[in-house]
């Protein structure tokens, strides 16, 4: 992974992206990976065990971030 996506990465976790909704808090992150050993997505829950929501990440060919999707 680039240095470029590393900082990506850190920029969007530390933003309102990955804000938990309000009255809820973030208590778990499930992270699952690329067969290259990229992120692939980040799965975010409250501490009951409730999904609260998920990002997703694509790559460029580069291994640079290209997109992260909150859904």
């Amino acid at each position: 992974m680039s240095r470029w996506a590393g900082e990506s990465i850190h920029d969007a976790i530390l933003s309102t992206l990955t804000s938990a909704p309000i009255g809820k808090k973030i208590a778990k992150f499930a992270f699952t990976w690329n067969a290259d050993g990229t992120v692939s997505t980040i799965k975010v829950y409250d501490p009951d065990g409730n999904l609260l929501f998920t990002l997703t990440f694509s790559w460029n060919a580069d291994g640079t971030l290209k997109e992260l999707a909150r859904t």
